[in-house]
């Protein structure tokens, strides 16, 4: 009966399947393969019958590689990124299915756009001011356009502060904010911003961001922790403060539960979880399990080389490749979260693989073309 199917027919059913699944299928025999090769595969999955997968990006990348878990089967997979021009990278934002990335052996922002499981790549075009080092932040745009899904869906990238050359071959503090939008493949300058958050921003901002009802979340570590909050429906801007601000050894902005969340850390104490409620209160929602504390940290007391990623429904708690990775997801209804353990990827195919630093981030994978990535950038 496969053997018999039209290929339409078949390649609809390849759509169900995850990237892995549907890589093994490819190489059943000559009919599924071409089929997977020559017909678009609709991805018709959504954020309510998948997980995102952990995508691990070596940070200091001398191996053109990346490294993907799939939490369904808990198993890593090694992904070429050969494909790239150039491997010196950092991620910045998912979107759907696609990674936003920056590009770190430039001196002025340059941003791109790649889907590592189908190899595809392309530069954005470059912005008005070139800028070092601002802040960037992404939002996803809600659309009727059928063209808009999951996992390629309409978006806006922004970009805060940074610095540029002024025209006496000085160096300027940028206080406005330009903006990317998608469907129009265009970038303008949309506002303005106070000086003294450029500055922050520019110089003590990771560029992780958190998007919740227009406004777009950052966090700085200036002195002592702190989020700068950018509402960009009205242009305007606000400082939050932290709990435990001065005490904190890293500290995470991540979405959860559809808030605003803070992981943190302080040394000999257990990481905890605060969220945003109105009032811009902060309030203790949960605590790292002290056992499993101990082991991301290897027994140590110090949180310094703590990294942390969420998505609403679970967040990573990570350090490096192979040391494993603490996760809280969501179970049941909103209220119910559970703790449990990850291992590193030290083996794939029973080949060892060389522990690094990593920078992570949630992605959800497929092997659908993207007619975003089929444009070409100036660049």
């Amino acid at each position: 009966m496969w053997s018999n199917l039209p290929l339409d027919v078949l390649a609809n059913i390849f759509s169900f399947l995850s990237p892995d699944t549907l890589a093994r299928a490819r190489s059943t025999c000559k009919n599924w393969h071409t089929c997977a090769n020559s017909y678009p595969l609709t991805p018709t999955t959504t954020t309510t019958t998948t997980s995102p997968w952990f995508l691990a990006l070596p940070i200091r990348n001398h191996r053109p590689w990346c490294y993907v878990h799939n939490p369904v089967i808990n198993n890593w997979h090694q992904l070429s990124l050969q494909f790239l021009p150039l491997t010196s990278i950092r991620p910045i934002a998912p979107i759907g299915s696609l990674l936003l990335l920056k590009l770190t052996n430039s001196t002025t922002l340059q941003l791109a756009l790649c889907n590592p499981f189908t190899k595809q790549f392309r530069y954005l075009h470059r912005l008005h001011i070139s800028r070092t080092n601002p802040a960037v932040g992404v939002t996803i745009l809600e659309s009727s356009n059928s063209n808009h899904d999951f996992h390629f869906p309409s978006f806006r990238v922004y970009v805060a502060g940074g610095m540029s050359e002024a025209a006496q071959g000085g160096a300027n503090y940028e206080p406005n904010v330009e903006m990317y939008d998608s469907r129009f493949d265009t970038w303008q300058i949309v506002g303005s911003m106070p000086v003294e958050f450029a500055v922050r921003l520019t110089v003590w901002t990771p560029n992780e961001n958190v998007y919740i009802k227009e406004t777009l979340y950052w966090i700085t570590s200036a002195r002592a922790y702190s989020v700068i909050a950018f509402d960009v429906s009205t242009n305007r801007w606000k400082e939050l403060g932290v709990p435990m601000a001065e005490r904190l050894e890293f500290a995470t902005l991540v979405l959860r539960n559809g808030a605003l969340a803070l992981v943190g850390g302080t040394c000999g104490e257990s990481a905890c979880i605060w969220e945003l409620n109105e009032g811009d209160l902060w309030c203790l929602v949960d605590k790292v399990p002290l056992e499993f504390g101990l082991r991301l940290l290897s027994g140590k007391r110090n949180w310094e080389s703590v990294k942390g990623v969420g998505n609403g429904d679970v967040i990573y708690l990570y350090r490096d490749l192979g040391f494993g990775m603490l996760v809280c997801k969501r179970v049941g209804d909103m209220s119910g979260w559970e703790w449990f353990w990850v291992d590193g990827c030290g083996y794939i195919k029973g080949k060892q693989v060389h522990n690094c630093p990593i920078r992570g981030t949630l992605i959800h994978p497929t092997l659908a073309s993207s007619y975003l990535l089929e444009q070409v950038a100036n660049y």
